[in-house]
Order: structure tokens, then C-alpha cells, then sequence
């Protein structure tokens, strides 16, 4: 039944066969080709085992079940036939090899050390011959060829390969041991000490001559190490080839030869980059042989001629030395000389540090030797800015204070005081830009000195040149202090005339009026402020001007200041601060005064006029943001909140309901967000005003009021 099924599926539809949809199986179906993954075991039981098994079993199970190594079987030859067979066999192998890889150097040396084995050694001696036809530049094959002649007592043999192979590469210092290291087991020295001089001709390094002289010293010829020294030092003159002669010298106990020696290297080596090593093991040298005085002489040498940057452990040598054998005096200084010296490093590499310039002078100003410090300033003020900007010279200009400075307060020389002011005034750039500290400073060490004529001119150099703001502060104080008044107002007029938009400025002047009882003067100068065209912050100007009117009980000059205030400007706060005026208009007086006039009876119309007067200012403010400014709606309803506390601050004769009247009510709404593309993605809320006269005219907000209160009163009917 089911092979009927099957041929009837294949053979009714030959569209849906599987050979038909893939042509490339052929015979094949897609269920005969297909991968049958093993199905994924579901662990059904996860508690552990009762027996663990640890990885060290694993390992030694895995051992032991090992197969053992399969190993060729040993082959005994038990006659000259079948040696010679397996002789033969094995050069053929041998040459089979080197024929294949003739650049191997391993290749010949296996075959030889073979002939070695096998005692043949005319073959082993002409394997290695034909493989230094091939690489006679190989260091290592003529160590293999003469150990070979070594160890078989070939010694003729071995000196001619250690000739050629020296003679071939003199540059292998390996060879030349080996070559000296045979004579010398052979006691032949005289041939080493030629083989040695056929090596020093070749002018080796250092370790060379160090094996000669150690060479000459095993056989205790002290005389000849003296003579292979001398040769030392001349072929390489440096510190550690002088140091190795000098120790040489001192452990034979020639303590002249080796101040000799090192005498010598000092002359010669002052400029070596190494000489920092030289002269702190000939100061220990001195050391060691008590000549403290000759150690201190050899320490500040060396300072004073090797190079800062390279003199650090010098420094530390100096100062562990004179913690030792110096006073008091000797370590101070020692310490001072080091960090002198870093100093004097940091400023030669970058002479516009000006950091770098204030420790130096620190430094020298604590030790206290006048005639240093002040050739210190005077090699840092000679480090101007290359730029004529203002930015570069902000750390430089405190050089020339801290110079000042130091010749008034410590070294209390006037004249040089006043020559650093003068020559620092005279360097700064006016046209570009100034510093009023260097004028000021210069003027009050003039004031200081008694020389109010010198300071005078100071200052009025500084305005003259380059004025600033502060320059004309401090001279203003300056002749405030002394009385003079008349300059004062001069010096006013020349602030303003330099800077007529500075609001300080005119309020200044105008308070020294004041306070000098010249009222017309003032209010003359507040009529010339709020006329200029531009004002930095005009409106504490206006304040202090209507302030001034009122304290003079000037009511109908402050409602005319009121008035051209509001020509200007309509802001929310001149017509709260007009109201209020109105207001208190009146209140000013003593309190006994105050008090009669409340028994009067004119007093009750009096208040009723203020109370209108402000009453009008709050209608004008109210109809101005009403017609002149309706996109203000915030500052309408701040206004109707400020003009109803008033009306309450009135008591009896205040009418709250005329505000109320007007007041608006609030509304949420919600309005788009725009982006940058001009699409609207999102929204947000904000509080608008409805006013009562904007339901009245439009139609859609007398819906919107009866809405509100159906929505009222249905709040009410839940409630009840």
C-alpha cells in the first residue's frame, strides 16, 4: 500500500518529483543527500555523580593506554664485510644529503663528526675542508674544525685552522679566545702573548684588552700590564678605560700613578658626555684617600664644566659629600648649587618659562645675596614676548612688579626702584594695550616716597598715553583723598569725555555734586547722562536720577522725568515704579509732621489724590498693553496683579472690584514645536490670558466661557 502511494506521488506528478526540481542529483532524492544531525540528549538527571573523576585520572589513564614508541631494531655488524657495507651506505647517504642542501652547515658537520666516530680522520679533516670551500665565512665551522683537531691531539693540525681562521675573520673575537685560550692549556705563552699582539693590531673593543692585560697579569708581569694599559687608554680614551687604569694603579698601591691617571682623563675628557663618571670616581678616589679638601676642588670643578643636564648624579655625589665632610654652610650651599644649576638648565632651554624664572628668583631670594638676584631679574626681564599681545605679556609684566618690588622692600635702593618703574613703562607697548597696574604701582611709590608732584605726572602721563578706567578711579580718589574737588570735576570731564557711554562715570560725578550740596550741578549733569545716545546700563542711571528728584522733594521734575522715561521705554517696570511714585508722592516727611497732617482735615483729599493719581498711571499702563501691545498679555496680567495690591494696600479708599473686573482668567493650551526641517513632531503647554473684553468680541470664546461654566456647575452638583 505504501509503494503504491509512492509510485503514485512519483509518477502522477513529474513536476513535484525531486529529481525533476534539481536536475544535478540525478538518481539521487533530496532525503538520500541531506546531513542527519544526531538528536540533542536531554539530561534528565543533573544531581553529581556518586565517583568524581578529576582530570589528573584522565591524564594517567590516557598514559597508560599509550602505545609504546615504535623504535628501529639495533644492528650488530659482525664482520669487516658488513662494516664496509655499512660505511659505504652511510657516505652515500651523507653525500645524497649534502648534494640536496650543499649551504648546510649542519649537513657537513654531521658527516664529519660521522668520519670522527668512525676514527677515520683524513675524511672527517676533508669533509670540513670541502664544506669551507662552501662557507668559509661561517665563524662556527672553523670552531667545529679546530675542536675537531683539538680533541684528537692534532695541535699543528689546530694552530693552522685557527691562523686561516683568524686570518679569514679578525673581526670574530671568539676565535682569537679560543686561538689564545689552546696556547695557553698548551703552556705555550709566548705564543699567546703573539697571538694576543696580532689581535690588538686589529684594534679590538674594550673587552679585548681587558683579556690581555688580565692574560699578562696570571703570569705576573705587572710591567708589561702597565705598558698594554698606556696602549689602552690611547686607543680608547673614555672615562671607564681611565677608571679601569686608575683602580689598576691603586690596587698596587700607587696611589700617585693613579692621581696620575686620573689627572690625565680630566684634561682630556672635560667635553666627553661621560665625564659626569669620571670626575665623581676621582672625587671617591680622593675620598678614599683622605683628601677632602682635593675631593671638594675636583666636585665644584666638574660643576662648573659638565653640562647641567647630565650633572644630576654629580649633584647627588657633591651633596652626600658634603652631608659627610662639610659644615653646616658647605650643605646649604651644596643644596642651593643643585637646584641653581636645574634652574639654570630650565631657563637655557626655554628662556620664556617665566615660571621658571619666579623659582629662580625664589631661590635666590632666600639665600639673600643681593648682587645674584639682581642679576637674575635682569637676565629675565631681558626675555621680552616676541608678540606685541597682551596674553603673552600677562606672566611677564609681573617680573618687573616682583623687581620693584624687591629693590623698594628689601634692598631699599629708591632710585633703582624708580629706574625699574620708569624702564618698564617705557618698554610696554602704550598703542597696543597698557597695564594701569604698572601706572598705578609707579604713582603710589611716588605717593610713598612723599612726591606727590612725581605721581601727578605719572598718572597723568597714563591718561594722557593710554587711559584706562581704573587709571582715572584711583586718581580721582587719590585728589578726593587730598580735597582737591575742582580736579576732581576735571578729571570727571575727561573720564566722560574718554568713555561718555560709561554710566559709572556720570553717576559718580553726579554723587560728588551731591554730596558737595551742588545740587543744579547735578541734576545737570543727569540731564547731559540720559541725553547721550548710548549707555551701558541706562537703567540705574534713571533710577538714581528720579531717586535724586525725590529725595529733593522735586514731585512735578520726577513726573516730568516719569514722562520722558515713558517716551523711551514702555517697559512693565517704569510704569509699576511711576504708580508707586504717585502713590507715596508726599510721604516723605518727619513723623511729627505726619502726624499733624493726619488730624487735619485736608489730609483725607490729599490721599484721595494720590490715590487717583496712581489709580491713572495703572489705566494708562492698562489701556497701553490693551491697544498698543495685545501679544503682551503676561505683563497685562502682571500689571492688573500689582495695580489690585495697591488697590488693597489702600484700605477704604481702595476699589478692588474696578481691577477685578478686568482681571483675566487662565487657559491651558497647547501649541507646536517646529524643527529644523519645518515639520511639527511634538507639542507643548503654555498659560494664556482671556481677558474679559477679548470674550466679549470674539464669538468662539463666549462658547468656551459657557462651557466653563456648565463645567463649573456640574462640579458643584457632584460635590453636592
Amino acid at each position: 500500500m505504501a509503494l503504491t502511494t509512492r509510485g503514485g506521488a512519483a509518477g502522477g506528478d513529474p513536476a513535484k518529483a525531486p529529481s525533476a526540481s534539481d536536475p544535478s542529483l540525478g538518481f539521487l532524492t533530496k532525503r538520500d543527500t541531506e546531513v542527519k544531525l544526531p538528536r540533542a540528549t536531554r539530561v534528565k538527571n543533573k544531581t553529581p555523580a556518586p565517583i568524581q573523576i578529576t582530570a589528573e585520572q584522565i591524564l594517567r589513564e590516557a598514559r597508560e593506554r599509550q602505545e609504546p614508541e615504535i623504535r628501529p631494531p639495533k644492528q650488530k655488524i659482525t664482520d669487516s664485510h658488513e662494516l664496509s657495507d655499512y660505511r659505504l651506505r652511510k657516505r652515500k647517504e651523507f653525500e645524497d644529503v649534502i648534494r640536496r642542501v650543499r649551504w648546510s652547515v649542519s649537513a657537513w658537520v654531521k658527516y664529519a663528526r660521522w668520519e670522527e666516530q668512525q676514527r677515520d680522520f683524513a675524511r672527517a679533516r676533508s669533509v670540513y675542508e670541502r664544506a669551507l670551500d662552501v662557507a668559509h665565512r661561517d665563524h662556527t665551522l672553523w670552531l667545529k674544525y679546530a675542536e675537531f683537531e683539538m680533541r684528537n691531539r692534532f695541535v699543528n693540525h689546530a694552530r693552522n685552522v685557527w691562523d686561516r681562521a683568524v686570518s679569514l675573520l679578525p673581526r670574530v673575537d671568539q676565535l682569537w679566545y679560543k686561538y689564545i685560550h689552546m696556547e695557553e692549556l698548551l703552556g705555550a705563552v709566548a705564543n699567546a702573548r703573539q697571538v694576543f699582539e696580532r689581535w690588538m693590531s686589529w684594534r679590538p673593543d674594550t673587552a679585548g684588552w681587558n683579556s690581555y692585560i688580565k692574560f699578562e697579569l696570571r703570569y705576573g708581569e705587572v710591567e708589561r700590564a702597565r705598558a698594554i694599559y698606556e696602549r689602552f687608554v690611547a686607543e680608547h680614551p673614555r672615562p671607564d678605560t681611565f677608571i679601569r687604569y686608575a683602580k689598576f694603579e691603586m690596587k698596587r698601591g700607587e696611589v700617585e700613578w693613579a692621581r696620575r691617571v686620573y689627572e690625565r682623563a680630566a684634561d682630556l675628557l672635560t667635553d666627553d658626555e661621560d665625564a659626569e663618571v669620571l670626575f665623581v670616581a676621582f672625587a671617591e678616589f680622593e675620598e678614599r684617600c683622605r683628601e677632602v679638601e682635593r675631593a671638594r676642588a675636583i666636585y665644584k670643578y666638574a660643576l662648573d664644566r659638565v653640562p647641567k643636564g647630565r650633572a644630576e648624579e654629580l649633584y647627588r655625589k657633591f651633596l652626600a659629600f658634603e652631608k659627610q665632610f662639610g659644615d653646616r654652610e658647605g650643605i646649604e650651599d651644596a643644596i642651593v648649587g643643585k637646584r641653581r644649576f636645574q634652574y639654570e638648565d630650565e631657563v637655557r632651554k626655554n628662556p620664556l618659562n617665566y615660571d621658571s624664572w619666579f623659582d629662580y628668583i625664589r631661590l635666590e631670594e632666600s639665600v639673600g645675596n643681593k648682587d645674584r638676584i639682581r642679576e637674575v631679574y635682569e637676565r629675565a626681564i631681558t626675555n621680552v614676548p616676541p608678540a606685541e599681545e597682551k596674553r603673552y605679556w600677562q606672566r611677564y609684566i609681573y617680573l618687573w612688579i616682583n623687581y620693584a618690588l624687591y629693590e623698594e622692600l628689601d634692598a631699599q635702593d629708591i632710585e633703582r626702584t624708580r629706574e625699574v618703574y620708569k624702564e618698564c613703562l617705557r618698554l610696554i607697548p602704550h598703542k597696543k594695550f597698557t597695564f594701569a597696574k604698572m601706572w598705578l604701582m609707579a604713582a603710589q611709590f611716588e605717593i610713598r616716597q612723599m612726591n606727590l608732584t612725581a605721581a601727578r605726572k605719572i598718572l597723568g602721563n597714563a591718561i594722557g598715553i593710554a587711559p584706562k578706567g581704573k587709571i582715572f578711579k584711583k586718581y580721582i580718589e587719590i585728589d578726593l583723598y587730598l580735597g582737591n574737588f575742582d580736579r576732581c570735576r576735571t578729571l570727571y570731564e575727561k573720564y566722560i569725555e574718554w568713555s561718555p557711554a560709561n554710566c559709572y562715570t556720570w553717576r559718580k560725578y553726579a554723587e560728588l555734586e551731591k554730596n558737595l550740596s551742588e545740587t543744579d550741578r547735578a541734576r545737570s549733569i543727569y540731564e547731559l547722562a540720559i541725553a547721550q545716545p548710548a549707555l551701558d546700563t541706562p537703567e540705574v542711571l534713571w533710577k538714581e536720577y528720579l531717586q535724586f528728584e525725590i529725595d529733593e522733594n522735586e514731585f512735578e521734575r520726577t513726573r516730568q522725568l516719569y514722562e520722558t522715561l515713558l517716551d523711551r521705554t514702555k517697559h512693565l517696570k517704569v510704569w509699576i515704579s511711576y504708580a508707586e511714585f504717585e502713590a507715596s508722592a508726599g510721604l516723605g516727611g518727619e513723623d511729627s509732621e505726619s502726624e499733624e497732617k493726619k488730624n487735619e482735615v485736608g489730609y483725607q483729599e490729599q490721599q484721595m489724590e494720590r490715590v487717583q493719581k496712581c489709580r491713572a498711571i495703572f489705566e494708562r499702563a492698562f489701556d497701553y498693553f490693551r491697544t498698543s501691545a495685545p501679544e503682551l498679555k503676561e505683563e497685562r496680567a502682571m500689571l492688573l496683579e500689582e495695580w489690585l495690591n495697591k488697590e488693597v494696600s489702600f484700605g477704604d479708599l481702595g476699589d478692588v472690584s474696578l481691577v477685578q473686573k478686568k482681571a483675566p482668567r487662565k487657559v491651558k493650551r497647547k501649541r507646536p514645536i517646529p524643527t529644523e526641517d519645518g515639520s511639527t513632531i511634538a507639542y507643548e503647554e503654555y498659560i494664556d490670558y482671556i481677558f474679559p473684553d477679548e470674550v466679549a468680541l470674539a464669538p468662539n470664546l463666549k462658547i468656551l466661557e459657557a462651557a466653563y461654566k456648565w463645567k463649573k456647575q456640574k462640579t458643584g452638583d457632584d460635590d453636592e
